[in-house]
């Protein structure tokens, strides 16, 4: 039986979503622990990262006993620690696994990313989950990973319900999966998150990218009052004309596939935002689009403006006569 191989010993872990950040660490642990069960975790963050002590934890044992030393929010750092860390990096111990969770951003702690870039160290990408098909997609590979594959509707369904945290889609794909059998379908959803799954952003763009007034307002009052923020919504109409405007810009005769891929939209989204599409001008567009803005800069408190709820309904009362 081939032996398993330890973690490198260095490791970056960077970005700003917290659920896979944990998740990269975690899966260095499980390595590690593979190889040696008895290895000792030590779990830093940065304000405990003193040269006096980084020196300690890595100093080799005498026994050979492995450590994981993890430190977090390595991008606070300060510049004398940072220097110490730059410098172990680039002379690592055989017998410590370093694990640093960092923000990414250049210009924090810059010394210890040069290092990790000089020595080659591997690094793991966290980064935000800020479009709605990558959502789609992470719930996708949760229910895949248990055998229990999502279709793109089912999947859609689930994130519209749940909304965009990862923990909380993370842990609505294992609650799913636990407690219902057969095919996870959009009616199982719906059913499953009765009341949750109609007051998110996303839908109320929908029915206002369908022309559908009372609807639309319906549920924008309704997610309003279970704590949606305004600035969510402006963000979901936004994205939802700008689909329209680039699908209609599209040749009209081209295959959904073509167009998804050309458009960096999933297949299920083409033919949602095909059906929106009906009945929208360019004019009509084009004054949707000021409205949103309005209300964008109403719910950031822009020019000193009143209620965003107001500024939101009045956004998607002009959006739905535009659409006409």
């Amino acid at each position: 039986m081939p032996s398993i191989p330890l973690p490198p010993p260095v490791t970056l872990v960077t970005g700003p979503e917290e659920l896979l950040a944990d998740r990269a660490v975690s899966a260095v642990i499980a390595r590690v622990r593979l190889v040696e069960p008895t290895a000792d975790v030590r779990r830093l963050t940065a304000s405990e990262v003193e040269p006096a002590r980084l020196r300690e934890l890595t100093s080799p044992s005498l026994f050979g006993d492995r450590t994981v030393l993890i430190i977090d929010q390595a991008h606070e750092l300060g510049a004398e620690s940072a220097a110490a860390l730059a410098a172990y990096i680039r002379d690592p111990v055989d017998e410590v696994t370093l694990v640093l969770v960092h923000s990414g951003a250049a210009n924090r702690a810059k010394a210890v990313l040069e290092a990790c870039k000089a020595t080659q160290a591997v690094q793991v990408s966290c980064p935000k989950m800020t479009k709605l098909s990558d959502r789609v997609d992470f719930v996708r590979s949760e229910t895949r990973a248990v055998g229990r594959p999502l279709g793109d509707d089912a999947a859609r369904a689930l994130v519209d319900a749940v909304g965009s945290d990862l923990r909380e889609l993370a842990a609505a794909c294992s609650q799913l999966v636990a407690d219902t059998e057969g095919p996870i379908t959009p009616e199982v959803i719906n059913r499953y998150y009765a009341g949750r799954a109609e007051v998110t952003s996303f839908q109320v763009a929908d029915l206002a990218m369908e022309g559908r007034t009372a609807e639309a307002l319906k549920q924008l009052r309704y997610a309003l009052a279970c704590g949606v923020a305004p600035v969510l919504v402006t963000s979901a109409l936004a994205a939802g004309l700008r689909s329209i405007i680039r699908l209609g810009s599209a040749p009209s005769n081209a295959r959904a596939g073509d167009l998804a891929r050309d458009l960096g939209m999933p297949p299920w989204k083409i033919d949602v935002v095909r059906r929106q599409l009906r009945g929208w001008s360019p004019d009509g567009l084009a004054v949707a689009v000021a409205a949103v803005a309005q209300a964008d800069g109403a719910v950031k408190g822009m020019g000193g403006a009143g209620d965003p709820g107001y500024a939101l309904e009045k956004a998607v009362v002009s959006i739905t006569a535009a659409r006409a």
